[in-house]
């Protein structure tokens, strides 16, 4: 799912922040003391994109922006060139970011046409950035609610899995039918940890 969704850059408007997911601490730092915030080893970074697109003479009770398509990206830190550097893997130099205004994204504006950071209050939130905040809820809500003891190592497999789905929400009962067509095409990347393998059987 994420290969193929990899072949795909978002374009035109793009809202963009990241999301801090709760996941097991690694095994080579349990015994480390945990830390608190951002740095903690029980978060995991993700860096998450959607496209946007104005709505024009919306109804009255609907988003002046209707969401399009969607990536989500596992981050080692947030540095300011970490960022940068995922962003220009899966947008268009030509898109336009919209983000808060963290210095994590000072260097956005070298890989994309434009990008306009501001301070946002958090009640201005769904103005702003409406679809990142709801996909990261939705995401959030996904894995509380079906997967427990959730390792940093999965996250992006898990993450690749809602995009797709998200991305082809419109696809209905032939959404399975594509799927298999995916999967006979690629080769998978991923190992098993118990087996180091990447074939069944």
């Amino acid at each position: 799912m994420g290969k193929r969704d990899d072949k795909y850059l978002l374009g035109g408007q793009i809202e963009l922040d990241n999301a801090f997911i709760t996941t097991l601490i690694p095994d080579g730092e349990t015994d480390s003391p945990l830390k608190r915030g951002v740095g903690s080893q029980k978060q995991s970074k993700v860096v998450v994109m959607t496209e946007s697109t104005a709505v024009e003479n919306p109804k009255q009770g609907m988003k002046a922006w209707r969401v399009n398509h969607l990536k989500m990206v596992v981050i080692d830190d947030l540095q300011a060139e970490s960022v940068a550097k995922v962003v220009k893997k899966q947008v268009d130099s030509q898109a336009e970011i919209t983000s808060d205004d963290s210095t994590s994204y000072k260097k956005l504006k070298l890989v994309v046409k434009s990008h306009r950071a501001q301070a946002i209050k958090t009640e201005d939130l769904p103005k702003i950035l409406p679809w990142v905040h709801i996909a990261i809820g939705n995401v959030k809500r996904l894995l509380l609610d079906m997967h427990h003891q959730l390792t940093g190592e999965y996250l992006q497999y898990y993450l690749n899995e809602f995009c797709y789905k998200f991305n082809r929400r419109y696809f209905g009962e032939h959404l399975f039918d594509r799927l298999l067509l995916v999967a006979a095409t690629y080769q998978t990347d991923f190992k098993s940890k118990i087996y180091n393998r990447s074939l069944c059987g």
